[in-house]
Parts: structure tokens; sequence; C-alpha cells
């Protein structure tokens, strides 16, 4: 659903590029209490906050790996994650919307695929509106279900196939407002949402699939999942009561490293981007499908990058399209892995510097259960 330049005019491309750098400045402040780790675990200063940062990092290289790979939705029709969901399940909404807007950085500079001056449409569409509709179904869904990991399952399984027709809207609606092809917005909107109900298939089992996979290893790594624990519970004279809940014990940093969730993510996103997106279903995806039907790409604009060495998911130069597209697709995982791990790693440590001026103000301990007196010694 990349829009490329020349779908949206000028006024509303500014507009939206306004509105897109509100929410990424929102969303800023918002990543930092994310990104300091869970109450009691992590916390502000605390013990758990400092591996949030590279698994954020590594959920914006992910998904721009599994968008490289198109799957087919219909007749002449592809589909790809869009990741709104993902993220916000992940590592928080707020951490969620950068993540997707990394990505769509990424794609529109290095590889040619949205335009720049659409940039500000595609973070509002892809990153905030996937973002925020899937995280309040998500939250809505998880206080109705019972509590435990196949809830979550469900809940960002439907989540996220909410999440893809809500862009479509929103495509819609901008379009309404700024398109630059005069066509019937009833049936652009028919067109969109008919082919993303679709689309959101796809997301929905990815996104549920990814979700269960890390829930089942690591559930302390998944945002969605935090204080979903069900009570531990006791039969006396034949009723069932909540047991005495003990007093949590802190678990030493090594104990719960998160390197090799890191490092089979990682290596996850290299083999998809790298190899298996060679088998990606070569149709139009939904936009540019619809876009096409109705007309609405008939003042596409050429794009400022066209010239990159990495345009179109390929490498300049290099004849052998498997050779280039999965070169493109592994130097992609890198450039983004990077470029998220390093922002979220700068706002953890501001957040956390933040967090550690306010306590030491009041002379306590940065860490749950520690004294302060334990460690001035340190």
């Amino acid at each position: 659903m990349h829009v490329p330049d020349g779908f949206i005019n000028t006024p509303v491309s500014a507009i939206t590029g306004v509105v897109a750098a509100g929410a990424v400045a929102v969303s800023l402040r918002g990543a930092r209490r994310e990104l300091a780790g869970p109450p009691g675990v992590g916390g502000v200063g605390g013990l758990g906050g400092e591996r949030t940062a590279p698994l954020a990092g590594l959920v914006a290289a992910f998904i721009f790996a599994v968008q490289m790979l198109n799957f087919p939705v219909a007749a002449g029709t592809s589909g790809h994650l869009l990741g709104g969901a993902l993220a916000a399940i992940l590592v928080g909404p707020y951490t969620g919307v950068l993540c997707v807007s990394v990505v769509l950085l990424m794609q529109g500079v290095l590889f040619a695929d949205g335009g720049l001056t659409a940039l500000g449409v595609n973070i509002t569409d892809m990153a905030l509106v996937t973002t925020v509709v899937a995280y309040l179904v998500f939250r809505g869904l998880v206080k109705v279900l019972p509590r435990g990991r196949r809830s979550i399952t469900a809940a960002a399984f439907v989540s996220a196939l909410l999440s893809v027709p809500a862009a479509a809207v929103a495509f819609t609606l901008i379009y309404a407002v700024g398109g630059t092809a005069d066509v019937s917005i009833g049936k652009v909107a028919t067109a969109m949402v008919g082919v993303h109900v679709l689309i959101g298939i796809g997301e929905a089992v990815i996104t549920a699939l990814t979700v269960g996979a890390v829930i089942a290893v690591r559930p302390d790594l998944v945002y969605g999942a935090r204080g979903l624990t069900t009570p531990l519970k006791l039969r006396i004279d034949g009723e069932l009561v909540d047991a005495p809940t003990a007093a949590p014990t802190p678990v030493p940093v090594a104990a719960r490293s998160h390197r090799k969730v890191w490092l089979a993510g990682l290596a996850a996103s290299v083999v998809l981007a790298g190899g298996v997106s060679f088998y990606a279903s070569a149709s139009p995806d939904g936009l540019e499908k619809v876009a096409h039907d109705q007309g609405i790409d008939k003042k596409t604009e050429e794009h400022h990058t066209a010239d990159s060495p990495l345009a179109d998911y390929g490498v300049k130069d290099i004849t052998n399209t498997r050779l280039s597209g999965g070169l493109a697709g592994v130097i992609g995982v890198t450039v983004t892995v990077a470029a998220g791990t390093g922002v979220f790693l700068l706002l953890r440590r501001r957040g956390a510097g933040a967090g550690l001026d306010r306590v030491g103000v009041a002379g306590a301990s940065p860490v749950p259960g520690v004294s302060s007196a334990d460690t001035d010694g340190r």
C-alpha cells in the first residue's frame, strides 16, 4: 500500500506530512516509557529495559523483510504485511509507530518504494492508522477474553485483520480530499476495502503466527502480554480460590538473556529478505491494482530516488536477478536494524536518564527491592 508521488496533491500531502510529523513526535515521547521495560522487571533505570531497544530495532527489520514477501490474494493481485499490528503488540503502540515509520523511510530513500513527497501519507496511513486501530482492538479483546497465551494470539489475529481495511478506508478518505484524478470515490472505496479485507487475512495469519511464536518462547518480551498472567487457583472445600501472591523474585538479566531471540529473529529476517523474497508474488499489490483499474494512477510521478543503487529492491549492475534481489534484501535488513536500534537506544537512554534524575531527587533506589544504601556502595 505504498503511495507513490503524484497520487495526492501537494496541499494534502503537506497536511499529512504535518500529521505524520506530529505522530512521530508524540511517539518519540511515548516510546521512552515503553522502552524502559515493565515495572518490577526493568522499569525506569531497571534491569530489563536495555533489552527492549535492540528488540524494537529487530521488529523494524523483520517488518521490512516480511514486506518483501508479496502473497497472492486474488487473480492478478497480491498483498504484503503492513506491520502496524505486529509492532504494536510486540513492542508497544508508540514504539510500533516508530518501527513502521523507520521501515517506510528506508524503503522510500533507498529502494524507491513509496514516494518521498507522499511519505507523510504513507506514515499516516501505514504506521499511524494501522497501529492505533490494531492496538485499540487488541486491548479491547484482551480485556474480555480469558487470560492466556491463546487469547493474546487470537486478539492479535483479529486486530491485524481489521487494521488493513482500516488503512484502506483512510487512504480512500485522503484520496477523496486530495486525489489528482477525477474518479468515482465510491468505486475506489469499494475496490480498496474489498481487496484489503483479503490482504488483512494474510496480515492476520502472519501476525498471529509471529506473536504466538514469541510468546511460546519468551512471553516476557511481548509488550501486549504484560500483566496478563493467570493467577494460580487453589481448591479449598470444593471451591476454587485465588492463591496468595508471593513477592516477585528478581530475575537476573543473564538468566533471561534476549540474545538468542534477537539472533534468531535477525537470522529469520535475513533468510526471508535474502532468499524467500525471490519466490514472492510478482503481481501488483492491492493499491497498485486498484489504482490501475480505477484510473487513479494517471498522474504518477517518477520517484525522486529512481536512480538509487538499490531501487526496486535490486542491486544496480548485478545482472543475476536472484543475487541482486537477495543482496538488496540483506542490505535492507542490515540498514533497518541498525537505524532502528540506534534510534531506540537513544530514546531508551534519554528516558532512563530522566527517570533516574527523578528517582535520585527522592533518594530512593531505582531498582525495586534494593535499598539506596545498597546501590551507593556499588
